[in-house]
């Protein structure tokens, strides 16, 4: 998707004053999409597309949510071993994702599924890794998307050392980095704030802020809105409305054209919540009212859009029965994809520990093969 020239300022505008509340969005939330589909203009960011391309998100988000409901329908028949969902975050992740231009590079948590769906990452690789089938699946330098990080947090670490790298080879491109507002507490998070502040360098840290962090609401990472913190590390921050596809699309475009010119890092908070489970393996039931996820169903972000595109005549029944029957087929095809997966053979996991290997590993190597060797029928028909 081209950028607009209209996408957003080249600074930051100063933060307001802290709101009471830290879990309700007050009038420093950027927004072009009422939860009603009703577009709305706001002084600093603005974002114009053609009629193509604004069908074009609705597709994603709807293909997206798709990717992920049938992921979770597999784990729960025993196809996956676990899945982190991303149901309610597909405008927060399909915004961001189509706003990197291809030499950008991103480097997600587990729960990236809609940017890597936008960076043309194959689902079927995702779910190769959530079944066990294989330790990552794509090439990173492929696509611009980095391997999943399951330890939280320290993928930060990884983004900043990347665009420090990125900003001492003369290029102009920009790294974003994704995290939730759980790992906002870690101490890799804090310490990649430092080091891109002082180093001024070209990278974006991409806030989820979903509101829990597995069962630990907000409240107990912060006493102020996660978007403040950027300005104690020295550089600007800003919060979006994260169900508002196109809001998030004009603040990532702004920020990231912000890092490719040379004036640093930005924080980006996109306020949204977490509709699903943490993962497969959390009963969110138990620590959450359903009352607040009721509230927030009414500010779902494929709604939103499908309602936006309705109003402006952009779009008629027979479009979205099309992107229905495409998620349909996509479905299909996850399915049969995931079941058909063929096991890897055992001693494939010692394979690309290193480039140039270790007489360590190969020493491991040796003690599995015998292993398993230990399981082959003799002649007799014993086990050796």
């Amino acid at each position: 998707m081209p950028e607009s020239a209209s996408a957003g300022p080249l600074s930051f505008p100063p933060s307001p004053a802290v709101p009471s509340s830290v879990s309700t969005p007050g009038p420093e939330l950027v927004q072009l999409l009422t939860p009603e589909g009703e577009r709305v203009t706001h002084p600093d960011y603005d974002v114009h597309l053609g009629d193509g391309e604004y069908r074009d998100l609705y597709r994603d988000l709807v293909l997206v949510r798709r990717i992920d409901v049938e992921a979770t329908a597999l784990q729960r028949q025993g196809e996956l071993g676990i899945w982190a969902s991303l149901l309610g975050q597909e405008a927060a992740q399909v915004g961001s994702g189509r706003a990197l231009q291809p030499g950008d590079f991103a480097f997600p948590t587990y729960r990236e599924h809609g940017v890597a769906w936008c960076r043309g990452v194959d689902p079927l690789k995702l779910l190769g890794l959530f079944r066990g089938v294989s330790n990552g699946g794509w090439d990173p330098h492929e696509h611009n998307f980095n391997l999943y990080t399951i330890i939280i947090g320290s993928q930060t670490l990884h983004a900043t050392g990347y665009a420090m790298g990125v900003q001492r080879d003369g290029a102009e491109d920009a790294v974003v980095a994704y995290f939730g507002d759980g790992a906002s507490s870690q101490g890799d998070v804090n310490e990649a704030f430092i080091w891109a502040s002082v180093f001024n360098a070209p990278v974006v840290f991409f806030c989820q802020n979903n509101q829990w962090a597995i069962s630990e609401p907000l409240e107990r990472q912060t006493r102020i809105p996660l978007y403040l913190r950027a300005s104690g590390f020295g550089f600007p921050g800003v919060r979006v409305d994260g169900n508002d596809v196109l809001a998030v699309l004009a603040v990532t475009r702004a920020a990231l054209r912000r890092a490719r010119e040379g004036s640093g890092p930005t924080l980006i908070e996109a306020f949204t919540y977490r509709m699903g489970a943490h993962t497969t393996s959390d009963d969110p039931t138990r620590y959450r009212l359903q009352s607040d996820l009721e509230a927030w169903k009414l500010k779902d972000p494929l709604e939103r859009m499908k309602a936006f595109l309705y109003k402006q005549q952009l779009a008629d029944a027979a479009f979205f029965a099309e992107v229905e029957q495409a998620a349909d087929e996509l479905a299909a095809r996850v399915r049969h994809g995931c079941l058909t997966m063929a096991d890897p053979e055992p001693l494939a996991i010692f394979d690309a520990v290193y480039a140039e290997g270790s007489s360590l590993i190969d020493e491991e190597r040796e003690q599995l093969a015998a292993y398993l060797a230990a399981f082959e029928p003799t002649a007799e028909g014993r086990s050796s």
